[in-house]
């Protein structure tokens, strides 16, 4: 079940979340948490080799990959997680402009839609001049944890 339908910031720290995932896809494109507000989670990620393609520009998959992060991320953090968990079962999204090499993009993860069983997150990636690169929405399943 659903304990909160925004976040509780008090007891989320930014810090952990980037700690949760070492080791995962996050430090393979770079991507870092770097605010929790009530109602948005925020990641930044500087677009580098790690994840751009041949003319330099941010990959659209390394975007997705920041969709499906963030909007994981913000589902799960709404859940009672000792009992339920988000995965996702949706991604879709679009890209306007390019992310040059060297700059940094700033994440933004919203919820569109928060059930019991379903949850709906817009993700937008801007760049450096606050212009709209990428916007996606991931749709997340809420299942039962096994035990």
């Amino acid at each position: 079940m659903i304990v909160n339908q925004i976040f509780d910031t008090a007891n989320i720290q930014v810090d952990d979340l980037n700690k949760h995932c070492a080791n995962t896809m996050n430090e393979s494109i770079g991507l870092e948490f770097t605010q929790i507000r009530s109602n948005e989670i925020h990641a930044m990620m500087v677009v580098g080799s790690n994840n751009c393609q041949p003319l330099g520009h941010l990959n659209g998959g390394a975007s997705m990959a920041a969709v499906e992060i963030v909007g994981s991320m913000a589902a799960n953090l709404v859940l009672d997680r000792e009992n339920y968990v988000a995965v996702g079962q949706n991604i879709q999204g679009s890209h306007f402009r390019p992310a040059m090499k060297g700059e940094i993009v700033k994440i933004i993860g919203k919820p569109l839609h928060i059930g019991v069983k379903s949850h709906v997150w817009e993700v937008e990636i801007f760049n450096p001049s606050e212009k709209l690169i990428c916007k996606g929405s991931i749709t997340m399943a809420v299942i039962h944890k096994s035990k």
